[in-house]
């Protein structure tokens, strides 16, 4: 499936319309439901692939957080052959009460895969809990830019921000008002 044909199925599946409230808070009339599109395990494949081509030489782990996260850095990690992480919202409170399930070793280099990407802001916070461990976050890598400030914060706290695709190419109206301010 070439890029076209995954944003177009992506869009088919995962793309609601309604009124919604973000996890940053704002409200939108539409939502792109990362589980409906991370289960579909065609999608999720091509998913991996298109991740594991954007990592950058020198990674040593990917990171992907609680939970929508967990199924894209796993289908990447297939795709790359570089080990996984798992970063929880919070740190349980049982067993061995951690917030970062796997292996990371101080100075581990880390892309973290993202689902879809409104403000950063839990890509941030995995970021950081990485950082409070000694890894090094050099990358996020969201599946879907809804571009709506992530790439701003994520570049203001200084790590590299990319993304598969953005809201512009699953929906037209959105590549109407991006082709018209160019």
């Amino acid at each position: 499936m070439n890029r076209a044909e995954l944003a177009t199925r992506i869009a088919t599946v995962a793309l609601l319309r309604g009124n919604f409230t973000l996890r940053s808070g704002r409200t939108s009339t539409f939502y792109l439901d990362k589980y409906l599109f991370s289960t579909q395990p065609d999608v999720l494949a091509e998913l991996g692939r298109m991740f594991a081509a954007r990592v950058a030489a020198g990674t040593t782990r990917l990171a992907g957080a609680e939970l929508g996260g967990i199924p894209l850095v796993s289908s990447a990690s297939m795709a790359s052959g570089i080990p996984c992480v798992f970063i929880r919202n919070q740190k349980k409170d049982y067993g061995t009460a951690k917030q970062l399930e796997g292996v990371l070793v101080a100075g581990d280099k880390v892309v973290i895969v993202e689902d879809v990407a409104t403000t950063g802001g839990q890509a941030l916070e995995a970021a950081k809990v990485i950082q409070e461990l000694g890894g090094v976050v050099t990358h996020i890598i969201a599946t879907i830019d809804r571009m709506e400030g992530a790439r701003e914060n994520i570049e203001g706290a200084g790590i590299v921000f990319e993304s598969l695709f953005t809201v512009a190419d699953l929906l037209p109206e959105f590549a109407s008002q991006t082709s018209a301010k160019a």
